[in-house]
């Protein structure tokens, strides 16, 4: 892999064309910036476009997937600077879904930042201790709309989904199981061997039945995302700004 060490937040391993990413910091769980965001693009450009991978495992370093955020490295507050994070923004998205393989969430304790990344996998696991929760979009005062406001009502239902959003909800790996956000909930020690069993129950199946098999699996997500991501983000940027005229007038 041409990539393996190209990245700083994201680590790679791959065994008969399994791959497996996992998001850190520094080889413990992943506290997300504005350098993270912008090594997403690239680094899912690359996995997606490695015929060598035939299923993908995302997982997470440490006792968290992700469940910190710091503002280094984002600039919501000039238009230059946004206009960097709306056009990442929707390129993560796109190169994800452009992954033509199945993929595997293995969601490895609490998930409460950019969780749009798991719901876009095909398979979610979850540890007994995960859970789910949009924390940093109304932690800052804007919009939700980098993804989450799609792809949230599309998994559990449009009531359920803006409540998740409008109220911070917090589920847990079993409130999240009866929702349908998650197919299987496993012991922490059991989730990664659980995810590979998985993928190589996928492995059985030729190249092009597993490229086709994703591709039409996501085909409504992306017309979905197409039609909801771009005007999302757009508000957030919006609501970005006037987050920051208040501040500087205070």
């Amino acid at each position: 892999m041409h990539y393996e060490s190209k990245y700083k937040n994201l680590s790679f391993q791959r065994e008969n064309g399994v791959l497996e990413i996992t998001l850190h910091t520094n080889g413990q769980s992943l506290i997300f910036n504005g350098h993270t965001h912008e090594e997403l693009v690239e680094a899912f450009y690359d996995v997606g476009n490695d015929r060598d991978n035939r299923v993908v495992i995302l997982t997470g370093a440490g006792d968290a997937f992700c469940k910190e955020i710091t503002a280094e490295g984002f600039d919501f507050f000039t238009p230059e600077g946004y206009d960097k994070i709306f056009k990442e923004g929707r390129r993560i998205l796109e190169h994800m879904l452009n992954i033509e393989v199945p993929m595997i969430a293995a969601i490895n304790g609490p998930f409460l930042v950019h969780t749009e990344y798991a719901l876009i996998c095909d398979m979610i696991l979850a540890s007994e201790d995960a859970e789910f929760q949009d924390l940093p979009h109304l932690n800052f005062g804007i919009v939700p709309g980098d993804g989450v406001q799609v792809l949230w009502p599309e998994v559990i239902g449009s009531i359920r989904g803006r409540y998740f959003l409008m109220t911070q909800q917090k589920l847990s790996a079993r409130q999240a199981l009866e929702y349908g956000a998650v197919n299987e909930v496993l012991p922490r020690p059991q989730l990664m061997s659980r995810a590979r069993e998985l993928a190589k129950g996928l492995l059985k199946y030729n190249d092009l039945t597993l490229r086709y098999t994703r591709l039409a699996v996501t085909q409504r997500l992306k017309r979905l995302l197409a039609e909801g991501g771009p005007i999302g983000l757009a508000l957030e940027g919006i609501s970005a700004a006037q987050v920051a005229r208040v501040a500087s007038q205070k």
